[in-house]
């Protein structure tokens, strides 16, 4: 854009990462230290995430811990919503295939016209790290799922969720499940520990190589978001997000993610209320919404902005509960310009607030 021409109209976006804690259908055993759902309880997680996602009303809602594809479509249509498209790859439900196995699933779903859909499970060829007693790690716990959206105006958007190893211990056990290390030594508890770290680091890492093939020399916008399981100062999420890299060269900008939270205009509400997770007292941002350079204000490949973060976490003072999840849900309100594919850097256009969803 010419400096004196006017501002290009915007399209409004609203998307929402939630941990859903252990999504699975009545009577299906997810973990063999724990009950599976009753009746009454499934009918229970249903309504109140379904209550939950009408609240957030997002265009694109990315999802974590699905153990059936099934009990995520049920959800969502206790919310009274209608999405075009729900999948959570690897966690579908059929004559053949009943439910994730091992470890829950992600998933995605959008009100979006959806051209390509992509669970990533193995890390790229030579970035595998060896881990203390587990030997080679290779592979996500948890696949990650890239979409490519086109929203109605025409402009295409790379959505990627997913969710990292926690930092609860790894110890080993033998192929039954059975303990093979003493878990009351302090010195074993820092060990295992010290492993659960390399594989989020690993994890990291591998999502922060796909985010590159995703961004370089390309002008398609990219929303990272999920659960990462360690907060955005953290060294994971900087790697995640190549914060080092551009602090000292301008050019990784091209390929670096931006806090959503941080990027917000003027006129948002920003209280000390941001925190999606408790643990021990103790509040944090595990949940986060990440960016690419499209949406920053005035950047050089700016085609939008951050309009608004939300926190959505009064749950998490409720008590605990598996019918409702243990962390907090976070959506963003996001602006891309009508004109796909121009870069401009003036002033955003002030369109309406979205509606507020129907009951």
């Amino acid at each position: 854009m010419r400096p004196n021409d006017p501002p290009l109209p915007l399209a409004t976006l609203m998307v929402a990462t939630c941990n859903v804690l252990n999504l699975a259908n009545a009577g299906r055993m997810f973990y063999p230290n724990q009950d599976a759902y009753t009746a009454t309880e499934f009918e229970r997680k249903l309504s109140w995430l379904g209550e939950r996602f009408r609240v957030l009303n997002a265009d694109v809602l990315a999802v974590q811990e699905v153990w059936d594809e099934a009990a995520l479509k049920g959800a969502l249509a206790r919310s009274g919503l209608r999405y075009g498209f729900v999948a959570a790859p690897g966690a579908e439900n059929s004559a053949t295939q009943h439910g994730a196995q091992g470890t829950p699933r992600v998933g995605l779903a959008t009100r979006l016209k959806v051209e390509a859909l992509q669970s990533f499970a193995d890390f790229p060829p030579g970035f595998q790290v060896e881990v203390p007693g587990l030997g080679r790690h290779t592979r996500f716990e948890r696949p990650p799922l890239v979409a490519t959206l086109r929203m109605k105006h025409g402009q295409r958007l790379n959505v990627l969720t997913a969710h990292l190893k926690s930092k609860r211990p790894k110890f080993l056990q033998d192929a039954l499940g059975n303990p093979l290390e003493d878990r009351d030594d302090h010195k074993i508890m820092a060990l295992a520990s010290l492993r659960a770290l390399i594989m989020r680091g690993a994890e990291a890492m591998a999502l922060r190589w796909l985010v590159i093939d995703l961004l370089h020399r390309t002008s398609v916008p990219l929303v990272v978001l999920g659960d990462f399981n360690d907060t955005p100062d953290s060294v994971t999420t900087q790697l995640l997000c190549a914060t080092n890299e551009v602090a000292y060269d301008r050019s990784a900008r091209d390929v670096a993610l931006f806090n959503a939270y941080e990027l917000q205009g003027d006129l948002a509400l920003k209280k000390d209320v941001a925190f999606s997770h408790i643990h021990q007292g103790t509040p944090s941002v595990l949940d986060q919404i990440l960016v690419s350079e499209e949406f920053v204000r005035n950047g050089r490949k700016s085609i939008g902005d951050v309009r608004r973060v939300d926190y959505f976490n009064d749950h998490l003072h409720e008590g605990r509960d598996r019918t409702r999840s243990d962390h907090g849900f976070v959506r963003a309100l996001l602006r891309l310009a009508m004109e796909p594919q121009q870069a401009w850097g003036g002033e955003l256009a002030q369109p309406a607030e979205p509606a507020p969803p129907r009951a």
